[in-house]
């Protein structure tokens, strides 16, 4: 009844966000007094009301400044007395100044926040900071993490000064396996996210319902997936599928704990249920390739994989690479990590046109020759890498489905599906 009453005025908002919101006009329409809505609104989002409606204007603010428009008409329209009034306000609140947001990120308009469909972690600065106590930063710059290609801000995740990162999560086992694979992973050379210590030498931090771990920020820039298809795109896409196996076999060699994936289950017993009468695919076809990828998937060899490892988790810098974000990481067969970073290329540069999907073809066949050049696949793994990509987009979409937050990435992943099981036999790499 709390998270319904805190989600009308949430709506409101987004609804609203260009007029002048008040705590006492939200408490109204939630049905509070003032006192229990600042406490309920808090506990339910993770950050103060007015810093919450604040965060919203600044948000799609600058989304309309970065479209093009005249930042002043904007800055006004969004309750700002003078652009200096607002420029102020986005430093403090989002840790860059609008110009250099825009220069160095895409601006796009912040999807709803529904916490009724999805978690969403919100962290107030205060509490940051006061987390920060702990390593004695407490008076660091924070800045949120955004990622280029999309312009999606991290709801886990903020920069502090310029070479840290404070990451936070209400699951302890994922920030405790984290926290094991990068140490593991820089006892073997590899470049990963340092754990540092608190002040008395803990590797995390407990807050309230959350987790909080501070890493050294890794160097080098995020590949973007749009410039995959630039210049020597093949020997780039060969390149990924190259670092993306000297990770696996990294990971093979480290002990950790890891939940274990049963992804036939998932694929049959709930992601193909979930999307009959949603996509353009026979139902007895999504039944049959489900079957088919179940068989194969007993075949294939299982070991610890990164589980995410889409272009904006590789850091390259000048000859050396690196990758992050290790808190999804799981028991599963060892070609998902390849055929994940291929999908997640499609996704980020997605365009309903034949002769770029044809393109794509060519990037991920790239991506599993360089992958087999470092892991030797076997003969089970190369038959099985169409039906794993296909596997990984009926999950993908289903879990995107009836999302607000993952609106765009719902159609976006509908169409790859859909047109990934029409040229199935074009991603064979078997001989």
């Amino acid at each position: 009844m709390i998270r319904e009453s805190i989600q009308k005025t949430l709506d409101y908002v987004e609804n609203n966000v260009k007029e002048d919101i008040t705590a006492e006009d939200l408490a109204g329409i939630a049905g509070y007094s003032v006192f229990h809505f600042y406490r309920s609104f808090q506990s339910a989002v993770g950050v103060p009301v007015m810093q919450y409606i604040l965060r919203r204007k600044l948000l799609h603010a600058i989304s309309e400044i970065g479209s093009g428009r005249k930042k002043n008409d904007v800055v006004y329209e969004y309750g700002f007395e003078t652009y200096s009034g607002f420029y102020r306000s986005f430093i403090r609140e989002i840790g860059y100044t609008p110009a250099d947001y825009l220069q160095r990120y895409k601006a796009k308009k912040p999807y709803k926040i529904n916490i009724l469909q999805e978690e969403h972690i919100m962290v107030s600065k205060k509490t940051i900071a006061e987390v920060l106590v702990n390593w004695d930063l407490q008076n660091e710059k924070v800045a949120d993490i955004v990622f280029p290609e999309t312009g999606e801000i991290s709801d886990t995740a903020k920069y502090v000064g310029e070479d840290l990162v404070i990451k936070y999560t209400g699951n302890l086992g994922n920030t405790k396996k984290a926290i094991e694979i990068s140490k593991a992973l820089e006892n073997l050379g590899l470049s990963s996210p340092a754990i540092v210590p608190t002040k008395d030498g803990r590797e995390y931090v407990e807050n309230g319902e959350l987790y909080f771990m501070l890493t050294k920020r890794v160097e080098g820039e995020r590949i973007m997936a749009s410039k995959l298809y630039l210049n020597d795109y093949e020997a780039k896409a060969r390149f990924i599928g190259e670092i993306v196996g000297q990770l696996d076999l990294a990971l093979s060699k480290i002990d950790v704990i890891a939940d274990d994936a049963e992804l036939e289950k998932a694929v049959s017993e709930w992601a193909v249920p979930n999307l009959k009468g949603r996509l353009n695919i026979e139902e007895d076809s999504m039944d049959e390739i489900a079957q088919r990828f179940a068989v194969l998937y007993k075949d294939l060899p299982r070991q610890v994989v990164h589980r995410d490892p889409n272009p904006s988790n590789i850091i390259l810098v000048k000859d050396k690479w690196g990758f992050i974000d290790f808190e999804l990481s799981e028991r599963n067969a060892r070609i998902f990590d390849p055929c994940y970073a291929a999908t997640a290329i499609l996704s980020e540069t997605f365009e309903d046109n034949e002769e770029m999907l044809l393109k794509w073809t060519s990037v991920m066949k790239e991506i599993m020759y360089g992958y087999d050049s470092v892991v030797k696949m076997t003969e089970s793994e190369k038959e099985a890498i169409p039906y794993m990509i296909l596997a990984n987009q009926f999950i993908s979409t289903a879990f995107f489905a009836d999302k607000d937050k993952y609106e765009k990435l719902y159609k976006t992943n509908k169409k790859m599906t859909e047109w990934i099981a029409r040229n199935l036999d074009k991603m064979s790499i078997a001989d």
